[in-house]
């Protein structure tokens, strides 16, 4: 099974950039032109947040016009730059987007991995939350299905990761109660997330925790303790592949740009 993740699309009404000088449209059209270029193409795609930037109607349309391109099933969680309830309406016909009556959250039962989405949105604020309500369907949901192997994708990282204005709002709320349920059910092969806009990695709870890239523009890297807020930065935008081949699960990082090659290997 072959899982794509992209993340942090930042979609603005057609013909607008995102914070003045990014195209972010135009790369989200390429991820997706990308996507459907794989051999293997995937067999679902996540898209773990931020898949708007202001959270407006007219965002989401261009957003839904842009992802339905997509041929297999398209699994979206909601990000800080989203609006809930914008988001639910806007991404209605894709599955499991209103499942839940309030959150974003939902179980997709239909392949080998099983993969669960958890909303980390908090209106007007960039950080993140997972409340006791949320949590306790997470912990309910894992309970039916112990035997299967899980992924689970979600916006907001909860860990430091030493980016200091990234790590001031990352998943503050929840995140030590996350931890211990996922410690609690070895399944969770690993956990997606989106929000940093780099490509990191830790174990969370024995589980990996992989934060993706951004499908458009990155944020600097810039561990000096003492950095101010952080600015972008346009490195190549990027996605994650996992690979699911009924033991093992493997996260890959591809570009969305084609760049020179390949080239047989020749030995000199």
């Amino acid at each position: 099974m072959l899982i794509a993740q992209i993340s942090d699309l930042h979609m603005r009404p057609r013909g607008k950039p995102a914070i003045r000088i990014v195209e972010t449209n135009m790369f989200a059209a390429r991820a997706v032109a990308a996507l459907m270029a794989l051999d293997p193409r995937p067999d679902a795609v996540l898209v773990t947040g931020d898949v708007v930037n202001n959270g407006t109607p007219d965002e989401y349309e261009t957003a839904h016009q842009v992802l339905r391109r997509l041929p297999m099933p398209v699994y979206a969680v909601p990000g800080n730059h989203d609006d809930r309830e914008n988001f639910r309406q806007g991404l209605r016909s894709f599955p499991g987007v209103v499942a839940h009556p309030r959150f974003v959250q939902y179980a997709v039962e239909d392949y080998p991995l099983r993969l669960i989405g958890l909303d980390t949105h908090i209106p007007q604020s960039s950080a993140g939350e997972l409340c006791e309500e949320r949590l306790s369907w997470f912990e309910k949901t894992l309970a039916t299905e112990r035997g299967k192997p899980t992924l689970v994708f979600m916006h907001h990282p909860p860990f430091d990761c030493g980016i200091r204005h990234m790590d001031k709002i990352r998943l503050i709320e929840g995140a030590e109660r996350l931890e211990a349920i996922v410690r609690a059910n070895p399944q969770v092969k690993a956990l997606a997330f989106g929000h940093h806009h780099r490509p990191i990695e830790t174990l969370f709870g024995g589980a990996l925790a992989s934060i993706a890239p951004g499908v458009a523009h990155q944020v600097e890297l810039d561990l000096r303790p003492g950095a101010a807020d952080g600015r972008i930065a346009m490195e190549p935008p990027a996605y994650r592949l996992w690979r699911w081949d009924g033991e093992r699960l493997v996260s890959h990082m591809a570009y969305v740009e084609r760049f020179a090659g390949p080239y047989p290997f020749i030995e000199d």
